[in-house]
């Protein structure tokens, strides 16, 4: 219960400082998670496509992770095109997951994960953090690993100021939710993610992807 409390703490308190405005956490992705984490190292590609409030367009993006038993730490670099933007913006971030409760013999998973990611578009840096509770059901499914998972949580937004435009921050509710597939070290995933807006309203993204493990998982 200790070690509980002070990774909550741990993940919280990086996910705050963070230059605040990110699974891979990237603006125009889902906020992906895997809270089965494991050992294992891997790759994904992934294309994420947001409803219009979102700058709708479509985000193309790359991802390597690191797992170390209950530890996943990961890192992503992608492009979006949002309409009406004029040229592409190329995005990047970072991901820290810990596994709370799961492993080889406890179909049930929970994780806290952190994230940030940053991009520049018409000289204006924006960055983002997140802060977020998985939790994921292995199902027994013979030849495959199926992982349906939900992470509700924080993200936090902030948009540097430009001129005489002054720079803005904002915290708001998202969460994300997905399932993620493997056949042996192939696999495919796919969520979608809802975030509500300052003042109102809301985005919802969604995203596909295929991942290879380069190592195989060891269900630790």
């Amino acid at each position: 219960m200790k070690r509980a409390v002070l990774v909550m703490a741990v993940v919280a308190v990086a996910a705050a400082t963070v230059p605040a405005r990110a699974p891979a956490q990237l603006p125009g992705m889902p906020v992906w998670n895997s809270p089965r984490g494991g050992t294992r190292v891997s790759v994904a590609a992934d294309v994420g496509v947001p409803d219009s409030a979102g700058g709708k367009g479509t985000t193309v993006a790359g991802r390597a992770a690191l797992g170390l038993s209950a530890l996943t730490l990961s890192a992503t670099v992608g492009v979006r095109n949002p309409t009406g933007a004029g040229s592409n913006v190329t995005e990047y971030g970072g991901a820290a997951a810990y596994r709370l409760i799961g492993g080889s013999l406890i179909p049930i998973s929970i994780n806290l994960q952190g994230g940030f990611a940053s991009f520049s578009q018409s000289s204006v840096t924006s960055t983002r953090a997140t802060a977020a509770l998985g939790l994921a059901v292995d199902l027994p499914v013979p030849g495959l690993s199926l992982e349906p998972w939900v992470a509700p949580g924080l993200r936090m937004n902030h948009q540097g100021g430009s001129g005489v435009t002054p720079s803005q921050t904002n915290t708001q509710f998202g969460v994300a939710g997905g399932l993620t597939f493997g056949f042996g070290l192939v696999g495919l995933h796919a969520a979608i993610d809802y975030e509500n807006f300052p003042g109102g309203g809301h985005t919802t993204t969604l995203g596909v992807g295929l991942h290879v493990d380069i190592r195989p998982s060891l269900g630790l």
